[in-house]
């Protein structure tokens, strides 16, 4: 069997950016996903792509084709007003170089990075953590299974259990099914 969109792929790693590791996954705690369905950078894909299990890979995808270069635009300054609890400002929550989850106008998650404060504002860098940086990959091909009907129904992988439910990915029955994810 070999990577091919529709399968579910299972990958050991390391990421390095300038030369330095940022991430990894074993071969114990690898990364699994279901190929083909956007939920790595296509780069990524397409450099797996008609891999066996037992392969070895090593490539770099460019800043551009990762997760892009460093959009200005994506470094706001927020008014302190917006990070008040019940009134007040929490003492420990604002410290440059923390980051913290925001929500934008239309209600999706964003993780902002601060990156300044001064007395009336907090500057915020909205931009991936890795944008504007070369990705290197080494890796190694885990195994790969076809994937399930609900799977692909789905567009994601179920971790099963011994009872056949998901562990923690898509939740428990009560949130919606046996994946949690509701039968989306």
């Amino acid at each position: 069997m070999i990577v091919a969109k529709d399968k579910v792929v299972s990958l050991s790693y390391q990421l390095k950016v300038n030369g330095e590791m940022v991430d990894e996954a074993n071969a114990q705690n690898p990364l699994v996903f279901l190929f083909g369905h956007g939920q790595l950078i296509p780069r990524f894909e397409q450099n797996i792509d008609g891999l066996k299990i037992g392969d070895k890979f090593e490539f770099s995808i460019s800043a551009a084709e990762g997760y892009g270069e460093v959009n200005d635009m994506a470094i706001v300054e927020l008014p302190k007003d917006v990070f008040m609890m019940d009134g007040e400002l929490p003492s420990d929550l604002l410290e440059v170089g923390r980051r913290l989850p925001m929500r934008d106008s239309e209600g999706n998650t964003l993780d902002g990075l601060i990156v300044e404060i001064n007395d009336e504002a907090v500057v915020m860098d909205f931009n991936h953590p890795l944008a504007g940086e070369d990705l290197h990959f080494v890796g190694n091909v885990e195994a790969i299974r076809e994937a399930s009907a609900e799977e692909l129904a789905h567009g994601h992988i179920h971790n099963h259990n011994e009872e056949g439910c998901a562990d923690g990915e898509c939740g428990d029955e009560e949130a919606g099914g046996c994946c949690g994810c509701g039968g989306h």
